[in-house]
């Protein structure tokens, strides 16, 4: 079935590691420019910034960009993408929400069509993706989270049971890295920013959790590529040696 998707880039100035960093110059640009651009490639339509400063809107229109201020104080990207999608589009005309962290300058534009091709094609309330991991050491890194997946030998796309920090599921096969990348239908999003924080949630600091303990569906589409996600000095050196290339 088709939709009316938009992408939404939530943003903010505030980061413990690497502060300003949606405004780092990565290759003559600032960051999130860079994620602006990518998310443009990917030909899905509409792309708006979800700010939480005014800085952050500046510079997105000045290199021609769409972007709108939200409050600071809100607790999460997803609070954030949906305080902005009820300020850019009041009447409903967007049904598909792609939110993109805005730390992926790298980011490869076909896996934002990935996660939209899952709702158009499944009744999942939301999408996400994941890659395979073939780095042993991420089996057991907590700041890898894996996505427990009922996903078919050869398929692409399955179901999410569970996502976690801890080393999971038992026994021989493939274990998932997930992407914190996310697709919802409108009336999903607009749920799940409704919801309490929930009690796995809580303790393992992975959100999409919430969504499952509240009975929501969650597919995820299997990519090649993990994102370079940008939090330290370090990583903003990769990114700028990798588009600078």
């Amino acid at each position: 079935m088709a939709s009316s998707p938009i992408i939404l880039i939530p943003a903010r100035l505030a980061s413990t590691r690497l502060p300003n960093k949606p405004l780092a110059d990565i290759a003559g640009a600032p960051m999130i420019v860079q994620v602006m651009r990518r998310s443009q490639q990917a030909g899905i339509g509409r792309v708006v910034i979800a700010a939480a400063e005014a800085e952050i809107v500046e510079a997105v229109t000045a290199a021609g960009g769409e972007a709108v201020l939200t409050d600071p104080a809100l607790p999460s990207g997803s609070d954030r993408v949906f305080q902005a999608l009820q300020a850019v589009d009041p009447d409903g005309t967007h049904d598909v929400i792609l939110n993109v962290q805005g730390d992926l300058p790298t980011l490869d534009p076909t896996i934002i069509r990935a996660a939209l091709d899952v709702l158009e094609q499944t009744p999942a309330d939301i999408s996400t993706l994941v890659t395979e991991i073939t780095d042993e050491s991420e089996r057991t890194n907590p700041d890898v989270p894996r996505a427990i997946l009922a996903l078919a030998p050869g398929a692409r796309v399955g179901r999410a049971l569970y996502f976690t920090r801890g080393s999971a599921p038992h026994g021989d096969g493939p274990d998932y890295h997930h992407i914190g990348l996310y697709g919802y239908r409108r009336e999903a999003l607009a749920r799940f920013v409704s919801l309490p924080p929930s009690p796995l949630e809580l303790r393992e600091k992975l959100e999409q959790l919430r969504a499952l303990e509240a009975g929501m569906r969650i597919d995820a589409a299997l990519v090649d590529t993990v994102p370079l996600g940008v939090d330290t000095p370090a990583d903003l050196e990769k990114a700028r040696a990798e588009l600078a290339g």
